[in-house]
């Protein structure tokens, strides 16, 4: 890539009625990935969208979709969202009781593997997982909704995750969603993180989706 970050687009903050025209926008606006956020009314206290809309997304672009699965019993549907053109599984420590095991299964799937964990979850439950993982996912805001504003009190964990991975596992990502915007992206870079996730930035933008990735692209090195 030309840029030492990657910026995903999530899709949580677009106009469904348009949304195969609106991830053509974000594509053509330079975005890396799109995020996909998995909600099923119990591990988070909200609905959203299922493997269709995966499916959906991966007739229409041919960039990684960054499958975000906030849901319990992650282990029944991670053959269905890889089937669905899932190119990244991410899954929280919170509702995996066998997270090695859980992580082999996406592998075997062929997709990269994630594991995230909620603002409130010490960086210690993932620890073990930091070595063979592709992608740590830090929740910036508790997840559920788009459109929250970010925590700040999380910046020191992305800091500590990236020396742990520094360590471990150097071509580990960190990526961070949740109130990402022009004013906490460069926040979050400078701890670390060279995977940002932006909704509301993005698709709520007023000057429309390419000024909304632009004003992202613009505060980064």
């Amino acid at each position: 890539m030309e840029d030492n970050y990657l910026l995903s687009t999530s899709i949580l903050s677009a106009d469904f009625t348009q949304l195969g025209d609106q991830i053509k926008q974000a594509e053509d606006a330079g975005t890396d990935w799109f995020h996909i956020d998995i909600m099923d009314g119990h591990f988070v206290p909200n609905l959203s969208m299922g493997p269709f809309i995966v499916e959906a997304c991966s007739r229409v672009t041919n960039l990684p979709l960054d499958v975000h699965l906030m849901i319990e019993n992650p282990d029944q549907y991670l053959k269905t969202f890889a089937n669905a053109g899932a190119n990244n599984i991410t899954v929280h420590i919170e509702t995996s009781p066998d997270m090695g095991s859980t992580l082999q299964s996406i592998r075997d799937l062929g997709c990269k593997t994630g594991i995230t964990l909620n603002p409130a979850t010490e960086v210690g439950r993932i620890e073990p997982f930091l070595p063979d993982i592709d992608l740590v996912l830090v929740m910036s805001i508790n997840p559920g909704f788009a459109g929250q504003t970010f925590m700040p009190e999380v910046l020191p964990k992305i800091g500590k995750i990236r020396k742990i991975l520094d360590e471990k596992n150097p071509t580990g990502l960190i990526e961070v969603d949740g109130g990402i915007n022009p004013q906490t992206i460069r926040q979050v870079y400078d701890q670390g993180a060279r995977v940002l996730a932006a909704a509301s930035a993005i698709f709520n933008h007023p000057g429309g989706i390419q000024e909304g990735i632009l004003s992202l692209k613009q505060e980064l090195p």
